[in-house]
Parts: structure tokens; C-alpha cells; sequence
């Protein structure tokens, strides 16, 4: 209580204190017959005993009549609880204050909803009114954990391993590739400056001017629609070294970690555990695998290689063809027909991937449209390669082989979804499973024009040093020096080791990607210059906070986040602005009809 005029806070009385006077200020949570209301700060609540003798009247008409969420100050004398009246879910549950002096400072109004964690409210009423939403204690505990996390980041980072923490410029120009920026005119005509997406050209430029250890809790811009865990504006803690391998960035980040990691959460352990981006999407059927749980993909090409089944037949002779399956253990006991159906459809319209599925009878045998085509042997081995029991259901699938770990690899956690509702525990959310994703492709076919690349993750990232030579002859099959960091099937953090030869950027610029070279011409410049071999990463700071407090989304742990459509809801922004605001950027709107004819009525 430094700096104020308070004695203690709302949550730090206990029966020690008992005697003294205090003051406290907060606000009113609860007030019943009269006899005592709870007061609550950012630490927690106290009850004060409401007066009633004659003498205090005063005091009891003012806290009687104080409404709900009313600021006050309250002066009294800390007193033991009556014996058989003590609150053990309180930690001030021995004591309550008896009132002697106080003052409301500020009345509150009618609430558009109650101040309690319990109480649904509509996200948009929440988002309206932010900042009594920041009053309940989830908010308050995600806010100050994400505090201690980031200072914590701070002393690893900083005192202990000698980084700098550099500030960054907001107002940049367009980066080729990668997500859409946010455009900000400037008042030179046809010119605009661009919000970064991530620091990333000016930490690389920082390793070219020496400073060898850059970090930044870095405000990043993308102007893509909102997800559950995506925003238009977030937070990363953006990383960058020189003359540093991929091992040392992820010795670097498991050590920031493990001692950043909040110790209600239990400990975490490292070396992380890897796997190639081949082995995830064959396995999991995504480069951000949840392994809380098992339900793998297998492969079942060999087996049914020998069989007559045609669809079978016609996926194994193209050049990826493959079948795979996953197991949904119990699936007959806690799917419904009508959600093995949901889930074969969403596979079709979303992968265009058909789903076959196989029941295992309670006496062993197998229900499909399958069977008839396979004799008793050939069943009795496919349900030793799949590991089958009784109830289980399979989900197979043939095709090409990305397609159909896609398409299975969101059949697992659409089913693992399916089986939680039922009342099945396959993801304790109380677990915490990193995991390195390494060894992507460093490009990728665009999906508008297959014939064309862009780069898997940023045009900066090297190749594999073992692909080098692949990068000029065929640049579709060299592996990038990228890695992810996986939470709980969530990426949490991507990085690389760039690119140090200004030769090497152009010609990825220019021959693989296509793209114009003069955008990036002071970096391509500065690698000229000296550049060290250098790499980095950034951690998506808002959605692992929200991962270790197992909050729905990345909102949940923002102050002032905007709406799923990206809308400020509280100060309504965006918002318009008037032609004569606009002049000077050499800027006019052109309205479509339907907006001019509702604007004039």
C-alpha cells in the first residue's frame, strides 16, 4: 500500500491484524440486510461489519444505501469473525472490519450485467463494456499472470543471457509475401506507410549493426479476420541472435520456459521433444500436433494393397496414393449415428476426402462395406494393424497422401471433441505437451496457381543445409531451416535461421518467389555489409498465456482486444472519418450506392 492512502488491501487481513484500525478502499460486491457488505479490490474481499448503533447512523445509512460497484472508503477495526461464522473459502475469512468512518467516492449506476464470473454475458456486451468486464477475478488473475510471465521473460532474457531490448518502428513499407498489412496514408500523394506484421527486416538488421542479442515484447499488425486465437493487432516476444544454430534457439526458448513458467502450473521439462514436419502430418495430420492423446493416423497401404476394393486400387497407383485410418476407441459407445455421418461430411466438404468407416462388433467382428471384399484373414490382420477392440470404429480413408492425413488428422480431433462432450477424457487441459515441429518445406505451390511458389513460412528463411543445391535445381523439394513450437496441438512460437547472403535473398526473391527485389533493397543492401549468420524466433505471447490459464480465447487474456470481426466495440472503432480529415492525405472514399442511399435517409 506504498504511495496511498490506504493501510491494506481487500485481501491481505488475517487474524493477526486483529486490533488495528485499517483503511480500505474498493468496491461493493455484496451487501446483505443491512448487516455487512464485501468489499473488493485487485487482491481480493474483505467484509465490513455495517454499524448499528445509534451513533455510527450516519455510516449505516451511507453503506446501506451505497449501490452495487460503488467506490468506497472504509476506516474501521479489524475484528475476529463470530465463532461458526468464519468463510474457509475466504483467505480474509477469519476477520471482517468493523465500520467506523466511510465514504462513498464514487456511486455507480445501473450495470448493463452483474460483476461475477458466473454470470453469462454476451461476448459483444462484454467487449462494450470492456472495462467492467476487467473487474472480475478471471480477468484480473489472466492480466496479472501474463504480467509476472513477461517480467519474468524479461530478467531470463536481459540479466541472465545478455540480450537488448530494442523498440522497433510501427510505421514501415510493405514486406512481399506473408499476411496483409494494414496500410497508414501519408501525406505524400499515392504513398502509404504499412503496419509490420513482425519485426522481422529490422531485427535482422540488427544483427548486421552488432548488437548479436535483440529481443522486444513486439506489437505485430495482420489485417486478416479474427479467429479464436487470431487478432488484428498482438503481442510477440520477438527474438533474433547471431552466429546461432537452430539447437541454440531451442535450448534459448525451453530455458526462457521453463523459468518463466508459473508455479501453479506445475513444471515443465525439457529437452521439448521433435518431430519432422513429414512425421506430424503422416501421423497427427497437422504441423501443430496435440499429443495429449493417441488415436494416431496408420497407415494401412501395404495391407490393402492385396485386396480388390477399386477406390482402393485407383488411390494406390498415383504417385502419393495412399490408405490410412484412425481408431476411435469406444466410438459405437459414445458417438451417435448422426455424428459419424457429421464428421464423414465435414471430411468431404472441407477436405473432399471420402471417409469410409469399420465398426468392431462386441464379438470381434467387423461391420463395413468393406468386409465383402476381405476374407477372414485379411479382417482378422486388419484389426491387429489397427489394434481394434470391441465398440471401436475406424475411420479409412484413400487419396493422395497430403489430403488424407488432412482430412484425418481433423477427423481425430473432431471426434476427440465428439468423445469429450460424451464424457470421455482424452486432453487434460492441465497438461502441458510442447513439441518442435522442424524440417519444413522451405515452399510451397500456391493454391490460386499450383504451378507457382511462395515461401512456406517468409522469404527470409534458409534452406536446409543439407538442400543447398536443391534451392537452383528443384526448389520444391528443399527442406527450410524453420521450426515451430507446439503447445497442445496450438503453435506457440515459429522461427528460423535466415538467409545472410544477399545473393542467396535475391534469387530467392527474384527466381523462386517471383518477386520484386527493389522492395527489399536496404535489406539486401545491409547483407552486403558484413552480415552475420544469424536466426530467431517470436512466441505468440497472447496465445500462450491463454494456453496456461486454459482461457476459450486469446481475448480472454487481452485488455482491450477487438471483436471476432475485428471491431473495437467500447470506443467503436474503426470508425469514418470526414472528407476535409482526409484531404491532406490526398485520400476520397468512393461509397457504394446502398451506403450513400442510407446515409441520406
Amino acid at each position: 500500500s506504498s504511495f496511498i492512502n490506504r493501510t491494506n488491501t481487500c485481501g491481505e487481513l488475517r487474524s493477526a491484524h486483529v486490533g488495528q484500525e485499517v483503511t480500505l478502499y474498493g468496491w461493493v460486491q455484496y451487501r446483505r440486510q443491512d448487516l455487512f457488505l464485501v468489499l473488493r479490490d485487485f487482491q481480493g474481499l474483505t467484509q465490513i461489519l455495517i454499524p448499528q448503533d445509534e451513533a455510527h447512523s450516519h455510516v449505516k445509512k451511507l453503506l446501506s444505501n451505497a449501490p452495487m460497484e460503488s467506490v468506497v472508503r472504509v476506516t474501521g477495526i479489524v475484528s475476529p469473525r463470530p465463532p461458526g461464522q468464519e468463510n474457509p473459502k475466504m483467505p480474509t475469512g477469519d476477520i471482517e472490519v468493523k465500520a467506523e468512518t466511510a465514504e462513498i467516492l464514487n456511486s455507480c449506476k445501473k450495470l448493463p450485467f452483474e460483476i461475477k464470473d458466473f454470470i453469462k454475458k454476451s461476448e459483444a456486451l462484454r467487449m462494450q463494456y470492456r472495462y467492467l468486464d476487467l473487474r472480475g477475478f478471471q480477468l484480473q488473475y489472466n492480466l496479472r499472470l501474463r504480467s509476472q510471465i513477461v517480467m519474468k521473460m524479461r530478467e531470463y532474457l536481459c540479466n541472465l543471457h545478455g540480450f537488448v531490448d530494442v523498440e522497433t518502428p510501427t510505421l514501415f513499407k510493405r514486406t512481399p509475401g506473408g499476411a496483409k498489412e494494414f496500410l497508414v496514408p501519408s501525406r505524400e500523394v499515392g504513398k502509404f506507410y504499412c503496419l509490420p506484421q513482425s519485426p522481422q527486416q529490422f531485427k535482422q538488421l540488427l544483427m548486421v549493426g552488432g548488437l548479436d542479442r535483440y529481443f522486444q515484447v513486439a506489437r505485430c499488425y495482420r489485417d486478416e479476420g479474427s479467429r479464436p486465437d487470431r487478432q488484428p493487432e498482438f503481442t510477440q516476444i520477438d527474438i533474433e541472435m547471431s552466429f546461432v544454430d537452430q539447437a541454440g534457439i531451442q535450448r534459448l526458448i525451453e530455458g526462457l520456459l521453463q523459468y518463466s513458467w508459473p508455479e501453479e502450473r506445475g513444471s515443465i521439462t525439457t529437452p521439448f521433444p521433435s518431430m519432422t514436419y513429414e512425421e506430424a502430418l503422416a501421423d497427427y495430420g497437422t504441423d501443430k500436433p496435440d499429443t495429449r492423446f493417441g488415436m494416431k493416423i496408420v497407415d494401412i497401404s501395404d495391407f490393402l494393397r492385396r485386396s480388390d476394393i477399386r477406390f482402393v486400387q485407383n488411390a494406390l497407383s498415383y504417385p502419393r496414393g495412399t490408405v490410412k485410418a484412425i481408431c476411435i476407441p469406444q466410438g459405437v459407445k459414445y458417438l451417435k449415428n448422426k455424428e459419424l455421418e457429421s464428421l464423414k461430411e465435414s471430411a468431404k466438404s472441407q477436405c473432399n476426402q471420402e471417409i469410409m468407416e469399420i465398426i468392431c462388433r462386441p464379438d470381434g467382428s467387423l461391420k463395413s462395406l468393406l468386409t465383402k471384399f476381405l476374407g477372414e484373414k485379411q479382417q482378422s490382420e486388419l484389426i491387429q494393424a489397427l489394434n481394434l477392440q470391441a465398440d471401436d470404429v475406424v475411420l479409412l480413408a484413400a487419396g493422395e497422401h497430403k489430403q488424407v492425413c488432412s482430412a484425418l488428422g481433423s477427423l481425430r480431433l473432431g471426434s476427440a471433441d465428439l468423445l469429450e462432450a460424451a464424457g470421455l477424457v482424452l486432453r487434460d487441459p492441465t497438461t502441458f505437451h510442447f513439441l518442435w515441429v522442424v524440417d519444413f518445406p522451405l515452399f510451397l505451390p500456391k493454391e490460386e496457381n499450383p504451378t507457382e511458389l511462395e515461401s512456406a513460412h517468409h522469404p527470409f528463411t534458409a534452406p536446409h543445409p543439407s538442400d543447398t543445391s536443391l534451392l537452383y535445381s528443384d526448389p520444391t523439394k528443399v527442406r527450410s531451416q524453420h521450426y515451430d513450437l507446439v503447445l497442445n496441438g496450438s503453435e506457440v512460437g515459429g522461427g528460423s535461421i535466415r538467409i545472410h547472403s544477399a545473393e542467396q535473398q535475391c534469387f530467392v526473391l527474384e527466381k523462386v518467389l517471383k518477386e520484386d527485389s527493389q522492395v527489399l533493397s536496404h535489406l539486401l543492401e545491409a547483407l552486403e555489409f558484413g552480415a552475420p549468420p544469424h536466426g530467431g524466433i517470436a512466441l505468440g505471447l497472447d496465445r500462450l498465456i491463454s494456453l496456461i490459464v486454459d482461457a476459450p480465447s486469446i481475448r480472454d487474456v487481452i485488455a482491450f482486444p477487438k471483436s471476432f470481426r475485428g471491431r473495437d466495440l467500447m470506443g467503436n472503432a474503426p470508425d469514418y472519418v470526414t472528407p476535409e480529415e482526409l484531404e491532406p492525405y490526398h485520400i476520397q472514399v468512393s461509397w457504394p450506392l446502398a451506403e450513400i442511399e442510407t446515409k441520406k435517409n
